[in-house]
């Protein structure tokens, strides 16, 4: 279902010298499956038959079961671990604007808003995320906005961590 993660060690496609208007390479994931939407009920606990059961879900006004929220946002929260660097993360929001269908293919991409200078005297980084899907005989929806700050050492508290490692 998820496209993996870079290989451990691997930099990141951002750092402190990334400019504001720089936009992240695009990852699509997918297409889902009811079963993943299954697969993430039992390692989330969240056992809602609307993402689950074809005919409780249309019972309750919706074409068809759809995938939880927390799935969509933990597929985005690793996009953009691995884009600004797991260990730089410090803020991650999410908004919810749509659902995600079966079949759906996730859209994930991110742009670089603002840089500036960190209380530790480093580089702090502010990017806005997105999560389109794509379907077969369907537009592209926006179904999730979110944010994302990383905060990268200043130079010299680089050099001292790297030196200790």
């Amino acid at each position: 279902m998820t496209a993996p993660d870079p290989e451990p060690g691997t930099a990141p496609d951002t750092g402190p010298d990334t400019p504001p208007g720089t936009v992240a390479p695009e990852r699509r994931v997918g297409p889902l499956t009811r079963t993943d939407f299954v697969r993430y009920a039992g390692a989330g606990g969240d056992f809602n038959p609307i993402h689950h059961d074809e005919t409780f879900a249309r019972s309750a006004g919706y074409p068809s079961v759809f995938g939880h929220g927390l799935l969509t946002a933990g597929v985005l929260a690793g996009y953009a671990a691995s884009w600004l660097g797991r260990r730089n993360l410090r803020r991650f929001t999410v908004r919810y604007v749509g659902q995600v269908w079966p079949g759906d293919t996730l859209v994930l991409s991110g742009e670089v808003l603002r840089t500036g200078t960190a209380e530790d005297g480093g580089t702090e980084v502010e990017a806005s995320l997105e999560v389109h899907t794509e379907a077969a005989g369907r537009e592209r929806r926006l179904v999730l906005r979110g944010g994302a700050t990383a905060a990268y050492p200043a130079p010299a508290l680089a050099l001292a961590e790297g030196e200790r490692a």
